[in-house]
């Protein structure tokens, strides 16, 4: 048996190698039977620039998340957390039983600021190690609060890319030094912001995971940031006679049903492809002298014409897409990103004044109406794009190590456009055929596809919600790819009310999509397949 003492020193060496873990051919969880003790051994770890702040284990459903009022059902694990200069918070979740060899790292919404205990603990039951960061600072108490960013350069880059990148590598060593064993596997899961972290990693850190799932990804950032948030922003209130009351959006979603539903063949409440969707707003024009929850005014079709075209500049060229529609009236869609309860309430707006009053001009008197969408856009790219734009199409790393990337979008996604996911898919392609000198896109696109697959979801919102089915197990079909070679051709999306499933669709490899084969029941996602229409 190794003595405390020589594991203490032995972990004093630690560094970024594995070499910097025990020689001894057991784990620190072997070192003693009491797990308590050896979880304990993990507060000795070195990690460059981190203060290991507690480790110790958590028995069985006894974790309770801040903020909540209940423990979370989980297995009982070794809890380990940390500070990385300046302010990286982390926790590292290890299971004591049954450990499946790997590694998954969760990430963030929003502007983060927080662990994302939710999500870690969706991996620890599936017998992952996991780690998680709040990126750098903490959440304020206004959802997307930026002032932290407020005259610190360094907690913008953390935020950007480094904070979970340094995370994962402090992840991967307390893993190794836990079970004398590096992680079989490394994968990345995230949405949102977490999308950004994905497509981040993929770029710049390609060495990171063997396989990255990015959903609804805000990884063109600070265009996101624009032409988004700001920009449907002050569709709505640079006039705020143009707001639209939550009460109009019924109306608002059923005219387009009305108009785009059935072009799939299907009237389910789901538009299969919204690009191919040809209603006007103004057709819900209301009669001069009328306003009711039933038609919108002028102005009214206006702010929805701006928020569905997207802005472009000068040049006529496209800034950021917009949103595209269907499922405008669904819960926590338009009502909580577009317009909010009330003026100056969406969370379009919170992000959009929130982003450009700290992170870009740090004012705290900046007026969103001043915006110049050429020099302030300019501006923007200019001073924060390096730290938070994941844009690049060069993926031939991340190919070249074997690693396997699955990106999954909403088409009723009212916070980020499903279009910026395709525009970004198809860069990467035009990329890939100039790199391997393909004879037509269709090659490179299939060349593409051999690491890199989109999957659009008709109907889900942000994330999940929305008329869609919107539950789908992607990290499944990420294993099975990393692991096994058997790259994802759909997945099985299901709609789940009141915990019962109500509606199946398969999932495709875009460019396609479900189509109905013509007989069946059209709630089972057996009577569909996919094909590019």
């Amino acid at each position: 048996m190794i003595t405390l003492m020589k594991l203490k020193h032995r972990l004093s060496l630690a560094f970024f190698s594995l070499a910097l873990l025990c020689t001894s051919t057991q784990s620190l969880a072997q070192t003693n039977n009491d797990s308590s003790e050896a979880c304990a051994l993990l507060g000795n770890l070195i990690l460059p620039d981190t203060t290991i702040s507690m480790a110790t284990v958590v028995d069985e459903n006894s974790f309770t998340a801040p903020r909540q009022d209940e423990p979370l059902s989980l297995p009982s694990f070794c809890r380990l957390s940390g500070v990385t200069s300046p302010a990286i918070n982390f926790e590292v979740w290890l299971p004591l039983n049954d450990w499946n060899g790997k590694f998954q790292v969760v990430g963030n919404g929003g502007m983060a600021g927080t662990i994302s205990y939710a999500a870690m603990a969706g991996a620890l039951r599936r017998g992952y190690a996991t780690a998680s960061t709040d990126t750098g600072h903490e959440a304020g108490p206004i959802s997307f609060d930026a002032s932290w960013a407020s005259g610190r350069p360094d907690l913008i880059e953390d935020f950007g890319h480094r904070a979970l990148h340094l995370t994962t590598v402090n992840g991967k060593q307390t893993v190794a030094a836990f079970y004398d064993s590096p992680p079989e596997y490394s994968y990345y899961v995230g949405c949102s912001k977490g999308g950004q972290q994905g497509l981040m990693e993929a770029q710049r850190y390609p060495d990171d995971f063997d396989g990255i799932i990015a959903g609804d990804p805000a990884n063109d950032w600070t265009r996101f940031y624009t032409g988004a948030h700001l920009w449907y922003s002050l569709a709505m209130l640079e006039d705020e006679e143009a707001w639209i009351p939550p009460a109009k959006l019924p109306a608002l979603g059923n005219a387009v049903n009305n108009a785009c539903d059935a072009l799939d063949g299907i009237e389910d409440g789901i538009l299969m492809n919204p690009l191919a969707c040809n209603f006007e707003p103004v057709e819900l024009l209301c009669e001069a002298g009328v306003d009711n929850n039933s038609c919108l005014t002028p102005k009214q079709v206006s702010s929805v014409e701006k928020i569905w075209s997207g802005v472009t500049g000068s040049d006529g060229e496209l800034i950021y897409p917009g949103i595209v529609p269907g499922g405008e009236a669904a819960r926590g869609a338009w009502s909580t990103w577009v317009t909010g309860r009330e003026p100056y309430r969406s969370l379009h707006w919170l992000g959009g004044e929130g982003f450009f009053r700290w992170l870009v001009f740090d004012d705290a008197d900046w007026d969103f109406r001043s915006f110049d969408f050429e020099a302030d856009l300019k501006y923007a790219l200019e001073k924060v794009g390096p730290a938070l734009d994941a844009v690049d199409p060069d993926l031939t790393q991340l190919r070249d190590n074997g690693a396997k990337l699955l990106v999954y979008h909403g088409w009723s996604d009212p916070d980020i456009s499903p279009v910026s996911s395709i525009n970004y898919f198809n860069e990467v392609v035009e990329f890939m055929q100039h790199e391997t000198g393909a004879a037509n896109i269709d090659i490179a696109r299939e060349s593409t596809q051999e690491f890199f697959r989109l999957f659009m979801v008709p109907g889900m919102a942000h994330c999940s919600g929305g008329p869609g089915p919107d539950r789908f197990d992607a990290l499944s079909a990420l294993e099975n790819w990393v692991e096994r070679g058997i790259a994802p051709e759909s997945m099985i999306a299901s709609k789940i009310e009141n915990g019962e499933t109500t509606r199946s669709r398969p999932l495709c490899v875009h460019p396609q999509v479900a189509i109905y084969d013509g007989s069946g029941d059209t709630d089972e996602a057996e009577n569909f397949y996919c094909a590019i229409p």
